[in-house]
């Protein structure tokens, strides 16, 4: 697939920008290539810079404020340069994306409303910046796409995905948000908590995981929740029993949860894994669903992996 993201002429200089991706689809961590065109009017053009923006619909702090749209990374691919009068000029690029960049694909389908968008802005003078968007789609890393699977298998089903703004306090990232997948917690689990969300924050290393548990009467009044942090690497995770592992989180979080809320009668733990491990029969094939079903074929083979703080 090629992608092209066309800016309108702009009435001052006649300056058109053009912004080209061979492959729109990337992942995290890796480098994005594409080409951006500019083409002059009847005169000589001449641009401070020129950067690359990732943009995307970010929720603000404030639960009742709208949802707005945010250049959350950039990158500067050129410097001051002159596009001479109806020539034009082209820059290959090839950009590296964080490895907090949210995913907004999963097994070829789109999570929920989640959107972004490669933006290109030439900046012409200081009150000037010509922009272009064009939209990529980023799929998960191979961890992320182990637990995304193994929380479907385990019956888990996503409710919300979102990008919120701000830090997590006491996690280190680098990308002035986060992304929140919500999921209504499976029938095993429930009880204990009713929604479940997971928070990716990965590096080159590997992953951390959080696990925030909620418990919500709405008839009683009563809300309980809680978080769990997890860590794996991203090396051998392919020979993991992902399904093992993320029962082994979930139980340990719902169990943390509990305690913390022992005061409550809805309060449990849950002693029997979901899952036991096996070799899966044959490997899920690439895009095929979220994965198999609980107790059928694993993402994976052998056991262990993941430790919890």
């Amino acid at each position: 697939m090629r992608l092209t993201g066309v800016s309108p002429e702009s009435g001052w200089t006649g300056l058109s920008v053009r912004t080209t991706l061979p492959n729109p689809s990337t992942r995290p961590g890796l480098r994005l290539p594409g080409r951006v065109t500019l083409r002059a009017g009847p005169d000589d053009v001449p641009v401070r810079r020129l950067r690359l923006g990732l943009v995307s619909q970010v929720e603000p702090d404030d639960p009742g404020a709208p949802r707005r749209l945010v250049q959350f990374h950039q990158v500067t691919i050129a410097g001051a340069f002159v596009v001479p009068a109806g020539r034009r000029r082209a820059v290959d690029f090839a950009v590296p994306l964080p490895w907090e960049t949210p995913v907004t694909i999963f097994g070829g389908v789109p999570l929920m409303s989640l959107r972004m968008g490669l933006r290109t802005e030439a900046s012409l003078d200081v009150d000037l910046e010509q922009g272009a968007l064009v939209p990529i789609f980023v799929h998960p890393l191979p961890t992320q796409q182990h637990v995304l699977a193994a929380l479907d298998t385990l019956g888990f089903s996503m409710r919300q995905a979102g990008l919120v703004d701000g830090r997590l306090p006491g996690v280190e990232q680098a990308l002035p948000l986060h992304q929140r997948l919500g999921w209504w917690v499976a029938p095993l689990y429930a009880g204990p908590i009713t929604e479940l969300e997971v928070i990716f924050v990965a590096n080159s290393a590997g992953l951390e995981v959080l696990l925030w548990a909620d418990r919500r009467l709405s008839l009683a009044g009563v809300t309980h929740q809680s978080i769990s942090r997890f860590r794996v690497w991203h090396a051998g995770a392919d020979r993991l029993d992902w399904v093992a592992v993320v029962d082994g989180w979930l139980r340990h979080a719902i169990n943390r949860h509990a305690a913390a809320a022992s005061h409550a009668h809805w309060s449990a733990r849950i002693t029997e894994s979901a899952h036991v491990s096996r070799r899966p029969d044959q490997p899920v094939r690439p895009g095929y669903g979220l994965g198999g079903t609980a107790g059928g074929a694993g993402i994976g083979g052998g056991g262990g992996g993941g430790d919890g703080t």
